[in-house]
Order: C-alpha cells, then structure tokens, then sequence
C-alpha cells in the first residue's frame, strides 16, 4: 500500500514525498482513513510506529479543506506530556503542512513567554502545548480555545503517570463539545481506558502492535554485574565496541549527572538531559546527539519521552525501571523505522525483580550474560546495606545545611539586632 491509496491530497503526498516516505507504517494505514471519516480515534502505538504522521496528516487536510474566516483561531489542539515532544510535532506539523495554507505554533514551559505570545496573537490555526504553559497563556486571554475542531492527546500514558490528570480535565472545559478527539497511547491502562471513554465519542480503536509489546528488530540482552561496576561496564561496552551514538537511561536527574560526567572523564563525549536542564541546555544536547558531536545521551524516563532519533543503534539501562511499561518505552527508542537496534540492561542484583516483571509483560525470557572481570560478587545484602548507608549519609548532610543554614540565619539576625540598638 502507497500514501496514495489513503485519500490524502496532491500537496500532502507531495510534502511526504519530498520527505521520503513511499509506504505508510501500520498505525498509519489504519488510522489515516478513520480520522479522514471525521471518526473518534483511540489507538495504542508505540515510539517509533509513525504516530505523529498518522495523526497529522489527516488533521491538515481537514483543517486545509475549509476556508480561512476572519483572523486565525487555534482550530486544532495536541496536547503532549513534555517539551521536546511537543517540539518533535511542530516539526512534523512544519513538514507536512509545507504545500497547504496552515500555521502552526508551539507552546511550552521553561522558555521566555513572550515569542510564544506574539506568534499566537498573529493567529494559528494548530496549536501544540504542554498542559501548563498552554493554560497560563489562555489564563491571560492570549488566545481562544472556542474554535477548536480537533483536540489530540498524545502520550496519553505519559500524561497520567506524570499527574497532568486534571490539567487535561481543565483543556476539555475549555474547547467546544462539538470536535472531533484524538487518543494516543502505548498502552491501554485501566486508567487509559476511563480517561477516553469521558471524552471520546464512539470511538474507532486501532493497534499498531500488540499491547505492551516490544519492537521485533531489538535485540535484548541484560549484563549482570555489581552495582559498584556498573559504570565501567558501561565505558567497556561503548569502548571497546566503538559505539559512536549511544542513550542511557538513569532513574534520576543527580545519577544522569554522575554518569556523563565520568563517560566525559572516560573521553567519551556525553551530555545529561533531565527536568533540572533548562529547554536550551537540552535542545543543545540532543542537538550536539544527533549531529554526532556528542557520543552518549544520558536521560531521565521524563526528557527522553519523545525523543525523535533516526537510526539510533543502541539503548542502555544504565538501572531498569520499576515500572515494566517504562522498559518498553526506552527501548523503543532503537529499532525504529524499519532499523535495527540493540537494547542492553546493566543489572545489579537489586534490580533482579525488575527483570522478572519486565519478563512477564514481554512474556519471554530476556537473554543474560555476563562479561569476564564484571561478574555478581555482591549479595543482596550488601546492596541493601550500601543503600542504606548512603540514604542516612545524605540525610545527616541535609540536617546539617539546614542546622548550618539556621545558624547563619540567627547570626545575621544578631548582628542586624546589635546595629538596630546602635542606630537607635
């Protein structure tokens, strides 16, 4: 099957065509003409199965098809979890939209307000946004939401587990009842489930694969080896392998921070991108990623949600997710489009439960190994113990800034009390 036999117009094709596609992904081929009928759509698609055209396209050639009345007003709204997604679907939106008389804009926390203003008061007809930045701006009456005949929830997954629950449920009180809605999602939560069935209208469901499934051109494997060795592990693999284009996940911004800073020590160029990063440190460091200057992404689950990569050929979890749906996001960042890719877990054996979780949500057995000079000597325990350890250091550091801190306060105190009698 070609775009072509989809029902999508001369300028779209053309746009498609310039961008290199022939032959429409699965998620593509089922939702493109559903949308197109002006039907409610629910779909469960993972990163990597060409969602974002899925839903784009068909979305510019309705709003292409009627007549522009009057000044522009936000006739469609996505809503995306984080910034670089909302980012990555303006660029879509750019691109397919090359040849139709269509504005698009993005708005987004963590960046100066005011470019973000000016381009809505010229007016747009699609809007992109994250819950947040998009409700202060309407807050402020910079732009309406009356128009509105296309509402999008991309990730929606993502946008539960990060609690925009009831920024969404506010977005709705604001757009007309009368759209057509769009629910994008990798998995289908109970949760899920509820959220689409309060706003969708007998909705048309489509699958790009099965539910909780993870690309079939990944290869998997898990490294066991000692929580203390983890970080040399990882300089060996990349190393020794010559892996020039390389993401890792941590668990937490201050873990991404360490990692990149030892893989730098190491002479492997890298750059960390999590919630701490302001949105041009991490627009630089994806830059740098994808240009090939910078060698190793370090990533927190939230920044690298909706990461557009091409061909990226390797994925480490650096610490596997505790959560198993969050194993298959990350690793759906490699074997995309068609690529081949390979994901590796470095495990400690605290995280030995995660795999078996993660194993049964893949129903399979994922291959182990390990490497000469980086087998498991460490027990439970010992791991635990360490932890342990560590927790109480921070919390003694922490009570003693705060004792510290308190300190200083009293003393300046003192000193302003001593200088009023002075005055006085």
């Amino acid at each position: 099957m070609s775009f072509k036999n989809l029902g999508l117009s001369d300028a779209l094709l053309k746009a498609i065509s310039e961008k290199g596609y022939d032959t429409p992904t699965p998620i593509q081929q089922k939702a493109i003409p559903q949308i197109l009928q002006g039907k409610d759509v629910l779909a469960s698609a993972q990163t990597g199965t060409g969602k974002t055209a899925g839903f784009t396209l068909p979305m510019l050639q309705i709003l292409a098809g009627k007549p522009i009345q009057g000044k522009r007003q936000v006739r469609a709204l996505v809503l995306t979890p984080t910034r670089e997604l909302a980012a990555q679907v303006l660029e879509d939106v750019k691109t397919y939209s090359k040849f139709v008389d269509i504005r698009s804009t993005v708005v987004f926390g963590g960046v100066n307000a005011n470019p973000q203003i000016r381009t809505l008061r010229q007016g747009v007809d699609i809007l992109v946004a994250t819950p947040g930045r998009l409700l202060d701006l309407h807050s402020q009456g910079v732009f309406s939401l009356k128009n509105v005949e296309f509402f999008v929830l991309d990730e929606a997954d993502r946008m539960l587990d990060m609690g925009f629950i009831h920024d969404i449920k506010k977005v709705l009180r604001l757009i007309p009842e009368r759209r057509q809605n769009l629910l994008f999602s990798a998995t289908f939560s109970s949760e899920i489930k509820k959220l689409a069935s309060s706003f969708l209208r007998n909705p048309v469901m489509v699958e790009a694969t099965p539910e909780n499934t993870t690309a079939e051109k990944v290869d998997q494997l898990i490294y066991k080896t000692n929580k203390s060795d983890k970080t040399d592990l990882v300089i060996k693999l990349i190393s020794e392998g010559d892996w020039q284009q390389v993401l890792i996940f941590t668990r937490t911004k201050h873990g991404a921070n360490r990692l990149a800073k030892k893989l730098d020590s190491a002479k492997i160029s890298s750059a960390a991108i999590h919630g701490n990063k302001s949105q041009g440190a991490r627009t630089k460091a994806l830059a740098g990623f994808k240009e090939g200057r910078v060698r190793v992404l370090v990533a927190t689950d939230i920044a690298a949600r909706g990461l557009d990569i091409p061909l990226l050929p390797h994925v480490i979890n650096y610490e596997l997710p505790n959560i198993p749906e969050d194993y298959v996001h990350r690793i759906g960042r490699t074997g995309r489009a068609g690529a081949s890719g390979e994901a590796i877990s470095i495990v400690s054996v605290d995280e030995f439960e995660y795999v078996r979780g993660i194993e049964k949500l893949l129903g399979e057995k994922l291959d182990q190994k390990t490497i000469e000079g980086f087998e498991v000597s460490e027990s439970l325990q010992e791991v635990l113990d360490t932890k342990a350890e560590n927790k109480a250091a921070n919390q003694r550091g922490r009570q003693n800034s705060r004792k510290n801190s308190t300190s200083r306060n009293r003393s300046r105190g003192g000193n302003s009390k001593n200088r009023s009698g002075k005055n006085r």
